[in-house]
């Protein structure tokens, strides 16, 4: 208000209009002066003063509907409006700073929802079906001002997008991204189909009074639209929610309360989650907003913590489960699919896809949506995906959905044409890697930029021969199977090829060379010089070296300190090329580093990228030296129709901006710290964990039967991966006696999921004992 009005102006003001003699105590308000009148018999009134700016057609609206509701059968749960001494409502107040309007409403006794700790379900009940009767008697009303585009009209919930960089918090500015994002996909093609109306567009908790468990009252009519009638049962159920054990609950309680007395559509009813999700965001953009202002109004920032309580816990409820209570709240029948329905799928499944193609988990899981770090399927199950690192920055990251929906919508063609997205792609990517890495080449996955990464090294040395590590997996391609022990020593496989030489898995835990060693570095280096000496024997050269930077597969396993550093100068000396493999392992996931090559104070030759890159869109990249791309470059033309085309382009620059902006990195090592910290602690209490392992989020944790012989632990291993997949939490195996828990979440994963997923380990491994 550009006008304080002191208690004193407002007596008088109270006496000349309205012919009140009254005290007067000042009341908080979000846009408005608010004043509490009460005179020498004891009847309250409540002053409103509104500036010019608020509209005299808008504020005659709510004059208007307040007079409607007056006349209707739920007409003592409303306010009515005096008459001022000229038989208006509206009293005009000239001040010095302008134009204001004064009203003086009637008092409704009963103390505010949000002043009372707890709420039954019997009250929860009674909200519904207060303001079901409130809509239902409000049906035949309307006024040209409601029609009005208004940012806490949820049906404009995509208008708090641009307050979303007011948000400091890298983990709530996500979590709002992404419902937005959702509330673009899931209600945004439905609005104009749904049932409209004039609604009070704020049953918050400071605007609905109770008395006992009766719902009595609702009051301030100053956030009223003409929207979609869903709207103002979602805002009521938003900040019912609030500090609530069971919010779903909470929800369904007063859908049901709201469906007997005015009943509600199906399509209406399924949108119900994500317009409580999107009021939350307008709720929390504001409060941004707000605090970037420096505003010192205590009312702007009332629901803030509350608000992004509920979204966090909100997030990590699935829809689908969400959609299901209310439909159950209204009688419907329920969407869920039953246990035990995947026969037929199964079936067509074995009968028109490949038969080798496995499924995760004994009661295999249909997913259906994913939200960041959570995965929803399809009996209305959450999951914390642990295990996922091809979500790099998390499933549905709003920033990279965004990017390639709108290069997609623009332009999608191959290279052959110029475009700015594969340059600036390419320089961003180079930007993050040492100097002498300037040249880059983009595929489609992996496996091929393993493929064509062994190819530029035979260009260059002249030679064939390869050297990996025993275990190793570096894709699907013909060449990455021939360069894979993992594939080609196992089951179906055909034996290592005749130019695929192994080199010994360098693991501490349980190789020839332990924890214990300091020299345990060179001597596995040791065994890559004895082949390259045997190579040199038998005439032959060594076109490259290649090995995970940290081994995925092979165990999750860290090299040992100064490994890489030995084994390069072994191949360089003898002419070959080294290629670091970040397929699994780049883009901050280590926390320390960016890459995992730097963790060995290495620069290789050739670095391949793939999984993170695209955060599951099909990117991959070969970044090399000038030397080894102009070898390369030798008059047969390398061209591929899909690799750097303007939408992986575009998803790429978006998934480095998001590493970046968010901190990604640092994020990494702090939960990685915490996550390996707590897990050792698990060791010291559980004999079967073995060996805990890892840098950031890439964490091996091995389990054993017995920490001497270190037999593994199989099929305990796997029983504790089923019961973890059943309490919600998705974890596999790796390494080459299956005993080894692999841990490699989206790197959006919490310390709060850390907690969790530990208190569930423990729990199953004292159910193992």
């Amino acid at each position: 208000m550009s006008h304080y009005f002191t208690i004193s102006e407002i007596k008088e003001l109270a006496q000349r209009h309205y012919g009140l003699q009254i005290s007067v105590t000042a009341l908080n308000g979000y846009d408005e002066s608010n004043f509490l009148l009460e005179d020498a018999a004891g009847r309250k009134y409540i002053c409103k003063i509104a500036e010019a700016a608020h509209g005299l057609h808008f504020l005659d609206a709510q004059v208007k509907i307040m007079d409607y509701l007056s006349k209707s059968a739920v007409a003592k749960g409303f306010q009515q409006v005096l008459r001022n001494g000229e038989g208006t409502p509206l009293t005009s107040l000239v001040m010095a700073e302008g134009l204001f309007y004064m009203r003086i409403l009637t008092y409704l006794p009963g103390t505010f929802w949000g002043a009372e700790q707890e709420h039954s379900a019997v009250q929860q009940y009674n909200l519904g079906h207060f303001l079901g009767r409130m809509d239902q008697a409000l049906a035949g009303f309307d006024h040209p001002a409601m029609h009005r585009h208004y940012y806490w009209d949820i049906s404009h919930a995509l208008d708090a997008r641009k307050h979303l960089p007011h948000i400091r918090s890298h983990e709530q500015r996500r979590i709002a991204g992404y419902f937005l994002l959702q509330f673009e996909t899931e209600v945004i093609p439905h609005l104009q189909s749904l049932r409209t109306a004039a609604i009070h567009n704020d049953a918050n908790d400071y605007n609905v009074l109770v008395t006992g468990e009766e719902v009595t009252g609702l009051i301030d009519f100053g956030d009223m639209v003409h929207t979609a009638l869903i709207n103002n049962l979602a805002i009521a159920c938003t900040y019912a929610m609030l500090h609530t054990a069971d919010p779903v609950a909470t929800a369904a309680a007063v859908v049901k309360g709201y469906h007997t007395a005015f009943p509600l559509t199906e399509k209406e009813v399924a949108l119900l989650y994500y317009l409580i999700a999107g009021r939350l965001c307008i709720s929390v953009t504001q409060s941004a907003k707000q605090a970037a202002a420096a505003s010192d109004n205590s009312y702007h920032f009332i629901t803030e913590n509350g608000a992004w309580v509920l979204l966090e816990r909100l997030i990590a409820i699935n829809p689908l489960a969400a959609e299901d209570a209310f439909r159950k709240a209204c009688g419907f029948t329920s969407r869920l699919n039953p246990a035990d329905t995947y026969t037929p799928l199964l079936q067509e499944r074995k009968q028109f896809i490949g038969r080798n193609l496995s499924i995760s988990y004994k009661r295999p899981l249909k997913i259906i949506k994913g939200a960041l770090q959570y995965l929803y399927d399809d009996k209305g199950d959450t999951y914390i995906d642990c295990v996922n690192n091809v979500s790099h920055v998390g499933h549905c990251h709003p920033v990279v959905v965004k990017a390639m929906q709108q290069q997609i919508a623009t332009l999608n063609t191959n290279t052959r044409y110029l475009h700015d997205n594969l340059v600036n792609f390419a320089r961003e990517l180079t930007a993050t890697l040492p100097k002498e890495l300037s040249v880059c080449y983009f595929t489609n996955s992996g496996s091929e930029a393993n493929d064509l990464a062994i190819r530029m090294s035979r260009h260059y040395t002249k030679q064939k021969d390869v050297i990996v590590l025993d275990h190793a997996y570096h894709g699907t391609s013909t060449v990455a199977i021939g360069l894979s022990p993992y594939k080609f020593d196992g089951k179906g496989g055909f034996g290592k090829p005749e130019h695929t030489h192994k080199a010994i898995n360098p693991d501490l835990y349980r190789g020839a060379f332990r924890y214990s060693d300091p020299e345990a570095g060179k001597k596995y280096a040791a065994d890559v010089q004895e082949i390259i000496s045997r190579l040199a024997g038998s005439g032959k050269g060594v076109a490259a070296f290649i090995c995970e930077t940290l081994l995925g597969v092979g165990g999750q396993i860290p090299l040992p300190p100064g490994y890489l550093k030995e084994v390069y100068q072994y191949v360089r000396a003898a002419g070959g090329v080294c290629i670091a493999d970040e397929v699994q392992v780049g883009f901050g996931r280590v926390g320390n580093k960016f890459w995992g090559f730097e963790l060995q104070e290495v620069t290789p030759d050739i670095v391949v990228l793939g999984k993170p890159v695209g955060n599951g869109h099909p990117l991959a990249a070969v970044v090399t030296t000038s030397a080894i791309a102009d070898a390369f470059n030798n008059g047969m033309e390398y061209f591929n129709t899909f690799g750097g085309n303007p939408v992986s382009m575009a998803t790429g620059i978006a998934v480095l901006k998001v590493i970046q902006e968010e901190e990604m990195q640092a994020h990494a090592l702090e939960v990685g710290d915490y996550f390996l910290a707590a897990l050792e602690k698990l060791k010291a209490i559980h004999p079967i964990i073995g060996d805990v392992r890892g840098h950031g989020l890439f964490i091996g944790a091995e389990l054993v039967r017995n920490r001497e012989t270190l037999e593994p632990a199989v099929p305990e291993i796997d029983v504790v991966v089923e019961r973890m997949r059943d309490r919600g939490f998705l974890l596999s195996t790796d390494g080459p006696l299956h005993n080894v828990l692999k841990i490699k979440p989206p790197m959006v994963f919490t310390k709060a999921n850390t907690d969790t997923l530990i208190a569930h380990l423990h729990e199953i491994l004292l159910e193992l004992k």
